[in-house]
């Protein structure tokens, strides 16, 4: 088995190639193993949603963050709501403001097309 090809000549080692093989598969069965796996939520909105029903969507974000989960807000414009782009920005602050000590800005809100999207994840 070559160890170093970089080197002039090249290193080599004698070995049991199928040993080789099992102790390969066992590191990389030990590194999936310790590796944490993020989800990424979603939770839309639309510029009309009324403060009961975002109150309930702030407690949705805060579950996932509790889970440690990636939220993506997404604020969703239709028609001629697109025009309103300063009422969906306030929506989104009011949720950045809800839940400063419970999470970390990763995108501030921004409008892509019709969506105006807000990434958070949870605090360490």
């Amino acid at each position: 088995m070559e160890v170093s090809s970089n080197t002039e000549p090249p290193v080599c080692k004698i070995m049991d190639y199928g040993k080789y093989r099992y102790k390969q598969s066992k590191k990389i069965h030990d590194a999936r193993k310790s590796q944490t796996v993020i989800h990424v939520k979603e939770i839309r909105l639309r510029p009309k949603t009324e403060a009961h029903d975002l109150q309930t969507k702030i407690k949705h974000i805060k579950k996932f963050l509790e889970q440690h989960d990636k939220v993506k807000v997404s604020m969703m414009f239709r028609g001629r709501e697109i025009a309103f782009t300063d009422i969906g920005r306030k929506l989104m602050d009011q949720i950045k403001i809800a839940l400063a000590d419970e999470c970390i800005m990763d995108q501030e809100p921004r409008l892509e097309g019709r969506n105006m999207i807000m990434i958070v994840s949870p605090k360490k």
